[in-house]
């Protein structure tokens, strides 16, 4: 299995890898499902848009409505012959659109799982379920994206060059990420330490930014924390401490070598290939929410600074304190995020499985 993970593993083309043909239906199938979801939630008046844990004026739900309109004609017009009638750079363009239009409304889902896990429960059931399903039409409108593409210019979807039809492919052989890559990966990771010494102070009961540790415990009991990681916080332990540190491993194993082949502790999966979506789900996930919502909590917290704003002090004694934990947090965040989505596009392009030409006479 190690010399299988080290020559490059070739598999057919089986029923995922054929995804450039049902690509349009499946989006089509998700606009439909979407689009009941925001009409049905704008008939009941459900605000599925909130912010924080105010729901914003359930008006706005008809954009759901109207996107997954457009979303299921355009992913019809990229498959159907009477596609072609329509210029391909408008497909692409409304394609691309959508995709923006379905990232916004998706953002905070990590947040979301977060949450879940911690609390066991999110200020509403209904906006995660949005953006949930924000998020599966983001990945269907690429791969429509993708495959509308390919048939397009006469290429293959998923390795870019012309050939007949599809073949196997061949997954690269493991290597590192280049070095301004991963100078940039150890920075994001490096940028945690901070914030992880912050919220490790607390929790071992120590003091921080005029805040003591049992005060923290106290606010985390007010605010819904989860048994779990309470009992976390009394043994010294933070849990977001332990997220860090998850975060940390997976921007190295997105830059070294080792994060493309399981290593020998896993037993029975020693020396196979990581499947790609693994690391790179979370991945991307976690630098569209935290690159942008650190960028922007980062702007907040240099006007706070300089005064242009007031930073609302919180249960902290003054905004001077306030504005140091959010240096500290919002800073880590912006840093990391902007780091994994450096990372993980340097993964997605090392990983990408080339297609191998078989047949007689052909290498």
């Amino acid at each position: 299995m190690i010399e299988n993970a080290r020559t490059g593993s070739v598999s057919a083309p089986g029923r995922w890898r054929r995804w450039p043909s049902w690509a349009g239906y499946a989006t089509f199938g998700w606009a439909t499902v979407y689009g009941g979801f925001g009409l049905v939630s704008t008939l009941t008046g459900t605000g599925v848009f909130h912010r924080a844990a105010e729901p914003l004026p359930v008006s706005l739900n008809w954009i759901i409505v109207v996107a997954a309109v457009v979303a299921s004609v355009t992913a019809l017009a990229a498959v159907r012959p009477w596609g072609w009638r329509i210029p391909r750079p408008v497909i692409s363009v409304m394609l691309a659109g959508l995709c923006v239009v379905s990232g916004v409304a998706a953002f905070g889902l990590l947040m979301d799982v977060i949450t879940v896990a911690f609390t066991g429960s999110v200020d509403s059931w209904t906006a995660t379920a949005n953006r949930a399903l924000a998020a599966v039409g983001v990945l269907l409108l690429i791969a429509t994206a993708r495959s509308h593409r390919s048939s397009a210019y006469g290429t293959c979807p998923r390795c870019g060059v012309a050939h007949a039809s599809l073949t196997p492919r061949s997954r690269p052989e493991p290597t590192s990420a280049p070095p301004h890559v991963r100078v940039l990966a150890y920075a994001g990771a490096a940028a945690f330490l901070p914030y992880a010494a912050m919220k490790t102070t607390w929790a071992l009961g120590g003091t921080f930014a005029g805040v003591s540790g049992a005060r923290m415990l106290a606010t985390m009991e007010r605010n819904g924390a989860s048994g779990v990681m309470l009992a976390l916080e009394r043994w010294g332990i933070d849990a977001t401490v332990l997220l860090a540190a998850l975060g940390a491993f997976l921007i190295f194993g997105l830059v070294r070598p080792w994060g493309q082949v399981f290593p020998r502790w896993t037993l029975v999966l020693r020396g196979r290939r990581v499947p790609r979506w693994l690391p790179l789900a979370p991945a991307l996930i976690g630098a569209a929410t935290l690159a942008p919502y650190g960028a922007v909590g980062i702007v907040y917290a240099a006007l706070g600074t300089s005064g242009a704003v007031t930073l609302s002090r919180g249960d902290f004694p003054t905004s001077g304190d306030a504005l140091l934990v959010a240096w500290i947090g919002l800073g880590a965040f912006a840093v990391y995020g902007i780091t994994l989505g450096v990372a993980a596009w340097s993964y997605l392009c090392r990983t990408r499985p080339v297609c191998v030409a078989t047949g007689a006479g052909i290498p």
